[in-house]
């Protein structure tokens, strides 16, 4: 089973408020998590405060092969742990918007 560290939404319409959670890789967004690691909440202003993970349980998913999206890998980051090499992010943010395909 391919596991993904991600966010998940909750709270209330134009008030946001995200769970990070490890889930199974073909699981939709708001889908069923295996295990909730931590939460984010983008509305307040300073990092520490917006941002809570449990550091143990991350280490552990990446330990055993779970790779991060974009979000989850700068919070990590952030917080001061390094990623393995194998828990770099998926990829599948590979062009910007707007982005030209290359002939």
């Amino acid at each position: 089973m391919a596991v993904r560290l991600r966010l998940t939404r909750m709270g209330r319409r134009n008030r946001p408020f995200y769970r990070v959670a490890a889930f199974d890789a073909r699981t939709r967004r708001d889908g069923r998590a295996i295990e909730y690691l931590g939460h984010y909440d983008p509305l307040v202003n300073d990092f520490a405060t917006g941002v809570v993970l449990n550091m143990e349980r991350v280490q552990h998913w990446l330990d055993h092969g779970a790779k991060c999206s974009e979000t989850v890998a700068s919070f990590i980051k952030r917080k001061g742990h390094a990623l393995p090499r194998n828990a770099k992010t998926s990829g599948r943010r590979t062009k910007g918007k707007g982005a030209t395909k290359a002939s």
